[in-house]
């Protein structure tokens, strides 16, 4: 198993990254508008694919469907329909995100859709950055981390959820549901759900890192337990178990050094979901 393709430096990617993030974010603004919703947002992500990054399919007024995909292999976003048009938007001008977000709501109107469109995820006028070699690095770490996020995912039981990366935070995850049934507050509104253990990879900054968050989180059974070396737990602003990725990249046992502190992680943390 090659290293490199598992886990390449991405220690001067971030300014194409925040360019990605407003771009995934306007392709998640179309998901929101027209895609069959689902009670978790899962409607709103971005699955990932051999050549990029691609939404749900999304139905079209007269019949048929339509998806947009972001190519990081040729470096456009492309607006795809079942009967076999696509119009292309290529990130390798650097369009501001409000640039590139209007138009790639001007290519899903000559569709024929319109829809209630929340900006604001994608208005950002501040000159962008997009370099391809960067753009081809944080996609191999995607393409791998995938792969082996579906590996863990295989063994465990009960619900979970796809693989998926989340527009708004521009970060890979899934999540395993638990027994338990927890009471909370959401939106001002007494709610219950299930517990649930997530399993994540953020690539920005201030680092990169990997995170599995319990929730909820039982601090007193949890925090006196073992990580594998270089993870420990993260108690401030968000709790759970933090691994940084520069700790792998690099490392000749990188993919099985993450599914070692993903196996950790549930094995302690799973009989307080339950």
């Amino acid at each position: 198993m090659q290293t490199q393709s598992y886990f390449p430096d991405l220690g001067d990617i971030e300014p194409t990254r925040e360019t990605l993030h407003l771009y995934a974010a306007a392709m998640g603004v179309v998901s929101r508008a027209h895609a069959v919703p689902h009670p978790k947002w899962w409607h709103i992500s971005l699955k990932v694919r051999p050549d990029g990054l691609v939404t749900n399919s999304m139905a079209l007024p007269g019949g048929g469907s339509f998806a947009l995909r972001m190519d990081l292999i040729n470096h456009e976003v492309i607006l795809h329909t079942s009967q076999g048009n696509q119009s292309a938007l290529s990130m390798r001008e650097g369009l501001t995100g409000s640039e590139f977000g209007s138009r790639l709501l001007d290519g899903v109107k000559a569709l024929g859709l319109e829809g209630e469109y929340v900006r604001q995820k994608f208005e950002d006028d501040s000159p962008r950055e997009y370099n391809p070699k960067a753009a081809t690095r944080l996609f191999s770490a995607f393409v791998n981390v995938d792969q082996l996020f579906k590996k863990h995912r295989a063994t465990l039981s009960g619900e979970v959820s796809p693989v998926q990366i989340w527009p708004h935070g521009f970060d890979i995850a899934f999540e395993w549901l638990g027994a338990r049934i927890v009471e909370h507050e959401e939106d001002g509104q007494a709610t219950s759900s299930p517990s649930q253990l997530n399993l994540g990879f953020y690539p920005g900054r201030p680092e990169p890192y990997f995170y599995s968050n319990p929730w909820p989180f039982e601090k007193d059974q949890l925090v006196d337990q073992s990580l594998p070396e270089s993870a420990r737990w993260h108690l401030e602003g968000w709790e759970g178990a933090f691994l940084p990725y520069a700790a792998l990249a690099g490392k000749d046992d990188a993919g099985q050094r993450l599914l070692d502190f993903a196996r950790r992680v549930y094995e302690i943390s799973s009989p307080t979901l339950r």
